[in-house]
């Protein structure tokens, strides 16, 4: 296999094993409404994000109603990024907390409702590196640079493995503490219907002794 056959199954292998890390997506988002999209993302993960508002009539400036308010916080209520009534944007930080990061964009009321288009897009991990910069800083060729990328690609998944371990052995870690507390409750359960039974039957006893009947 020559050097030019090489790297591009090396280059096909990066873009293969980034393709989960990229969440590129265009949306509609009506006024008046809150459109959110969740990233898993673990703890120390680079992360960066762009945004920008779809022109619906090329050629012609950008109407002053199609603005839009963007916050980007984590699952613990911190805010990472605010932006209100902008047509584009972008935001770059390093997960301090592991967890569900919500991107949320809010297109103010008009009358007539109107519709925006935006396109969106979010990297984390291996995928959020400008790998053209490295190349620059490092004055690496192309071949040491795929290197370079599928190094931080094997190192991105062996800790998305631990990662994901973690979150099952926590989840396990809670099945089996609902299971017992699951249990317990049916215990109780169990022993307040056979006490109210028995109160009936005792209280019956009574009247019916009571009353001469028995």
């Amino acid at each position: 296999m020559d050097r030019s056959n090489l790297q591009a199954l090396l280059l096909l292998l990066v873009l293969g094993l980034f393709s989960p890390l990229i969440e590129s997506l265009r949306f509609e988002l009506q006024s008046g409404h809150t459109k959110c999209i969740s990233e898993d993302i673990k703890s120390n993960s680079m992360t960066v994000g762009k945004y920008s508002v779809v022109n619906p009539n090329e050629g012609f400036p950008l109407p002053d109603s199609h603005k839009v308010t963007v916050r980007v916080t984590s699952s613990f209520g911190n805010n990472y990024h605010y932006a209100d009534q902008v047509t584009t944007g972008q935001f770059a930080f390093v997960a301090v907390e592991a967890g569900d990061y919500m991107a949320c964009f809010w297109a103010p009321d008009h009358n007539p409702q109107i519709t925006m288009t935006v396109d969106f897009d979010w990297r984390t991990g291996v995928a959020a590196k400008d790998w053209s910069n490295v190349a620059k800083k490092g004055h690496v060729d192309v071949m040491e640079l795929e290197l370079k990328k599928l190094y931080e690609t094997v190192t991105s998944i062996h800790e998305e493995m631990y990662y994901l371990r973690s979150r099952e052995e926590e989840m396990q870690e809670l099945n089996s503490a609902t299971n017992n507390k699951m249990f317990w409750l049916s215990l109780l359960s169990l022993l307040i219907c056979l006490s109210v039974a028995g109160l009936h039957l005792w209280h019956l006893k009574t009247f019916f002794e009571k009353k001469k009947l028995i």
